[in-house]
């Protein structure tokens, strides 16, 4: 059944309080602040819900685990329910429409769709209701449960991932799903699918600027987090960083990450700079092919000594967050992103990033401004933009520190709990104007 996670995680570490609302104020500014108290007033201890496949890894996981209590610090009694999977293969099957709704083609059957996807929507709501003001069901995996959940009050579907090329017969599968929502929400316009026939809204995920991960950081700061992970596996914290961090992932495209890095290596010019690439990534309990596909990026290294392959690192946010700071440079080239929220974590450290013009990350990597865009397996020009990077330390800070600002303005987690709220006093009948952002 479903787990309500907001009570569950209230009794582990750590706890899960409403958010102190002054520690939002350096990074957005006081006015940003009075408007959120004052659109936040009539909806005091309103139930607003959020429903998800899991807790724990993943870009949605990590931002309810702040926006959650972010809400609660306006005075909303916000609620987070996470599915269960009640077979083994449910996962593989729902990571499989994931890769479909991407564009990448492979075979799937009645009974993945019916006997499994369905049948698990149904169990995790037997005798089990969600009882709110609004509720927000993220992604494929709790899609149905539309249909064959049982929800009080208005529901809206939330899609994270990138659609553009979404194979027909799967889009098809769940637009009657999606459909029996009362709206959908998409990051980018592109995104939006024809046959979805309720109202639509474009809303980008954000970062929490508070958090141990996105703490901005001076250098020697960082340097002395980074202490014990760097001894652990002789990384030379002297040498220049080309950094990646993500899943294990077939859409994150690491592969041309480590072969443009390999020839930049050769490129005379960078000989004495002696880069190194760092890559990250971690595990999720939705995403069952994470090591498969760390064990592709391993035969990918081969046995060069200057890339460094790291999975589920020990002080994982605290060693990213310093990673992202210290980086000359972080890549991410994915052939599909619904955003990225990476790359918002690369500009708020104030690092420039060159990511493939797809999807979400074109919303946050300003071409020769924020950093710079590049096809996905566009080797060549992957090549130009590190090693300009690594010649140019100082015009690179330069282009990061604009970056931040991007942040600041448009990515930060006040800014998306503003676009709920607004969302929340409409549906609740509040406001009689349709949201700014609808989009169709």
């Amino acid at each position: 059944m479903f787990h309500d996670q907001s009570e569950k995680y209230l009794k582990e570490a750590p706890p899960f309080e409403a958010a102190k609302l002054e520690d939002y104020q350096e990074a957005i500014g006081f006015n940003k602040l009075e408007k959120l108290k004052q659109l936040a007033l009539p909806l005091e201890n309103k139930v607003w819900a959020h429903v998800n496949s899991t807790y724990v890894g993943g870009g949605v996981a990590e931002m309810l685990k702040s926006l959650v209590p972010l809400a609660k610090g306006v005075g909303i009694n916000a609620q987070w329910h996470c599915f269960e999977a009640h077979t083994e293969d449910f996962f593989y099957i729902t990571k499989k429409f994931h890769d479909l709704i991407q564009g990448v083609e492979q075979p799937f059957d009645v009974d993945e769709l019916h006997g499994v996807y369905i049948d698990n929507s149904i169990k995790n709501f037997e005798n089990y209701y969600v009882k709110a003001d609004l509720t927000i069901v993220h992604d494929p995996q709790p899609c149905a449960t539309s249909v064959f959940g049982n929800y009080e009050g208005p529901k809206l579907w939330r899609c994270h991932i990138d659609t553009t090329s979404a194979n027909k017969l799967i889009w098809n599968f769940f637009l009657p799903f999606i459909n029996h929502y009362d709206g959908a929400i998409f990051t980018d316009k592109n995104f939006v699918k024809t046959g979805v026939r309720k109202p639509v809204y474009k809303v980008a995920p954000s970062i929490d600027p508070t958090s141990p991960k996105n703490k901005q950081l001076s250098e020697s700061e960082a340097r002395r987090i980074l202490d014990p992970l760097f001894n652990k596996h002789n990384i030379d914290a002297d040498r220049p960083i080309v950094l990646a961090v993500s899943r294990y992932d077939i859409h994150k495209n690491q592969a041309t990450i480590i072969k443009a890095f390999k020839e930049i290596k050769k490129d005379k010019e960078l000989q004495k700079k002696k880069p190194i690439l760092v890559m990250v990534g971690n595990t999720a309990t939705d995403d069952p092919d994470g090591l498969a596909m760390y064990g592709q990026m391993m035969e990918e290294r081969e046995n060069d000594t200057d890339i460094f392959l790291l999975m589920n690192i020990e002080n994982n946010d605290e060693n990213i967050g310093a990673l992202m700071r210290v980086a000359n440079q972080f890549v991410h080239i994915s052939t599909k992103e619904g955003f990225g929220l990476v790359v918002t974590e690369a500009l708020w450290q104030g690092t420039p990033v060159i990511g493939s013009n797809v999807g979400g990350i074109s919303q946050q990597v300003i071409n020769d401004e924020t950093g710079f865009l590049v096809e996905p397996f566009d080797i060549d020009q992957i090549k130009k933009k590190m090693k300009y990077m690594l010649l140019n330390p100082k015009e690179s800070r330069m282009i990061g520190k604009q970056g931040m600002e991007h942040v600041r303005e448009n990515f930060l987690l006040p800014s998306l709990l503003e676009k709920y709220m607004v969302l929340m006093r409409y549906y609740l009948g509040i406001d009689k104007n349709q949201p700014y952002f609808k989009i169709g």
